[in-house]
């Protein structure tokens, strides 16, 4: 990994041709110990019936899947997903910190728009994702890249279904970004 920084000051980032081979071994090995790939879907899932069980617990009662998940031997947080998710989370912030990528915090828009208008559709857009990988059975990590490298038909669908999507709706939305 290349840690120097070019003259204009600009952050170098991994070769995204290694970041792959990298994230393919991830994969390989995470099949191969947990039998199972990587998801942040699954984290999200065990969150959301957590809180639930603490704020709202008749209705995780009369709910048979939340249910399910929140009578098991451990609490729903007791999962390696949910490890997963926050490894994920705290290493990306300290490459960012390391290699000089965290700066003051900003919301990146396009001048035509605000930053609420475009934190409302940032809000929106991840809703609509986690509702999706919830009737998908899996986010871009679970179904889309462990489902294809395992050759699952399902995983190939989502994969095309999630960026042909993603191509689909990009003329809509692209001003929020440009």
């Amino acid at each position: 990994m290349n840690i120097n920084q070019s003259t204009d000051n600009e952050p170098k980032y991994i070769n995204p041709y290694l970041g792959g081979v990298l994230l393919g071994l991830l994969v390989l090995i995470t099949v191969f110990v947990t039998g199972r790939g990587l998801g942040a879907s699954g984290a999200i899932k065990s969150t959301v019936v957590a809180t639930a069980k603490v704020i709202m617990p008749a209705t995780v009662k009369s709910n048979s899947y939340m249910n399910s998940v929140a009578n098991s031997e451990h609490s729903p947080m007791y999962t390696w997903l949910v490890f997963e998710s926050i490894g994920i989370f705290v290493g990306g912030l300290l490459s960012g910190i390391i290699f000089g990528r965290v700066k003051k915090f900003r919301i990146e828009h396009s001048p035509k728009i605000s930053s609420k208008t475009r934190l409302w559709f940032a809000l929106g857009g991840g809703m609509f994702f986690g509702f999706g990988s919830q009737f998908g059975r899996g986010c871009t990590s679970g179904a889309a890249l462990c489902g294809t490298a395992t050759f699952a038909f399902g995983g190939v669908i989502v994969l095309f279904a999630i960026f042909g999507t993603g191509y689909a709706v990009a003329y809509f939305f692209r001003k929020l970004w440009i």
